[in-house]
C-alpha cells in the first residue's frame, strides 16, 4: 500500500538527487515517513544528506547479497529539523552490485523481493536512480508503484528522455509487472527564464507529453542555492527558509501527499 517512487532519468545532471532530496523532506512536513534509496555508485544523496561515506555493510548492496536477513541499513537525515526521513545509501560498492543483477535468477526483481519479505512501514519511498538505463534503474522500476522523469530544457535530454520512454514501456512489457508503474509526469530541470531556448521548449513540453498522457509538472528553476545548499547536506528550506525556488516542489509533494491519503483510505476499507 506504499508509494515507492523511482526518480530515472538517462542523462547526467538532470536534477534526480534534488528532485529525490526536496520531495523527501516537503513529504516529511507532511509528516509522512520517507524512505531515500541511493541506487547511485556515485553515492550523491550521502553528499545531499549531508552524511558520511558508509562502508559497504551498511549500504544497499548488502541489502541485495542472497544472505540478507532484513536488518535494513537504515539513517535517519536532517534529524536536527525532522524525524521522519531515513536513507539506505549507495556508494561505489553498487558498481560491483549492478553487474551481479545482470547474472541474478531474480536480478531486475531483487529489491521489489526485499520489500516484500522484509516490508519498511514507510508511506513513500524513494529511489534515487542512476544516470544510465542499466541494472539498477530496472530494478527500481520492477520496486515501484510510480515513476517520475527529471528532464533539462535541452535537444539531448529531450531526446534521451523519449529513448528512456521506449525503455520504460519495454520493460514493464518484458518484465510482465502488474500493475504497470504509473508515470507520474515529467519535471523540467534547471530552467532558467532568461535563455530562449528554455522557453520555447518550456512551453512546447506539455503538448508533447498531452499526446502520450503524460503530465508535466511545473518547471524547477536554475539556481545556485541548490549547489549551495547540497554542500551544506540541506534541503534548501533548511539552508535557505526564505528562498522562493523551496516553493518549486509543492505540485509534485503535494500529489504525492494526495496519493498516499488515497492508499491509506484503501487499506482502511480493506
Amino acid at each position: 500500500m506504499q508509494i515507492r517512487l523511482a526518480v530515472i532519468s538517462n542523462a547526467g545532471g538532470s536534477g534526480k538527487t534534488t528532485l529525490s532530496v526536496h520531495l523527501a523532506y516537503s513529504l516529511a512536513k507532511h509528516r509522512y515517513k520517507v524512505a531515500l534509496f541511493d541506487l547511485d555508485s556515485q553515492g550523491s544523496l550521502t553528499l545531499f544528506c549531508g552524511l558520511n561515506q558508509p562502508e559497504p555493510e551498511h549500504t544497499l548492496a548488502a541489502v541485495l547479497k542472497d544472505d540478507f536477513d532484513g536488518n535494513w541499513p537504515l539513517t535517519p537525515c536532517w534529524s536536527k529539523h525532522t524525524d521522519k526521513v531515513v536513507i539506505c545509501q549507495g556508494g561505489m560498492v553498487l558498481t560491483e552490485t549492478a553487474d551481479e543483477l545482470v547474472l541474478h535468477k531474480r536480478g531486475a526483481y531483487l529489491l521489489g523481493d526485499r520489500l516484500t519479505d522484509y516490508p519498511l512501514e514507510h508511506d513513500l519511498m524513494i529511489f534515487d536512480c542512476p544516470a544510465t538505463l542499466g541494472p539498477l534503474p530496472l530494478m527500481a522500476l520492477a520496486a515501484s508503484t510510480h515513476i517520475i522523469i527529471p528532464v533539462q530544457l535541452e535537444p539531448k535530454s529531450i531526446q534521451g528522455a523519449a529513448h528512456l520512454l521506449e525503455w520504460y514501456y519495454y520493460h514493464c512489457k518484458h518484465l510482465r509487472l502488474k500493475p504497470t508503474p504509473e508515470i507520474l509526469g515529467f519535471v523540467p530541470n534547471q530552467y532558467d527564464a532568461r535563455r530562449a531556448a528554455h522557453r520555447q521548449m518550456l512551453a512546447a513540453l506539455p503538448s508533447q507529453l498531452e499526446q502520450m498522457n503524460i503530465h508535466a509538472f511545473s518547471e524547477i528553476r536554475d539556481s545556485a542555492e541548490f549547489v549551495n545548499a547540497s554542500g551544506q547536506g540541506l534541503p534548501l528550506p533548511i539552508h535557505r527558509p526564505s528562498h522562493q525556488a523551496k516553493d518549486d516542489f509543492k505540485e509534485i509533494a503535494s500529489q504525492l501527499a494526495a496519493l498516499i491519503g488515497s492508499k491509506s483510505k484503501e487499506r482502511v476499507k480493506v
